[in-house]
């Protein structure tokens, strides 16, 4: 464990009973999010790789504009 969590959890345990609680809740909401991400992009994979390939092929045939400042005319 890092000595940053270990710095959180000495922190989160002075806290009331209920105030660990919602901050448990807090900490597993955000996991679990992260993990349904992780699952999301995996899923998308292929068609991100597909997407980049043809903005490759855009670009390697001038049908991109320079980058720059979007504003400039």
């Amino acid at each position: 464990m890092s000595s940053l969590l270990e710095k959180a959890l000495e922190k989160v345990i002075a806290l009331p009973p209920e105030e660990q609680a919602a901050i448990a809740s807090q900490i597993l909401a955000s996991l679990a999010d992260q993990e349904t991400w992780k699952a999301r992009f995996a899923e998308k994979r292929d068609i991100i790789r597909r997407m980049a390939r043809e903005a490759l092929r855009e670009d390697e045939l001038g049908d991109t504009l320079a980058r720059g400042n979007p504003l400039e005319v």
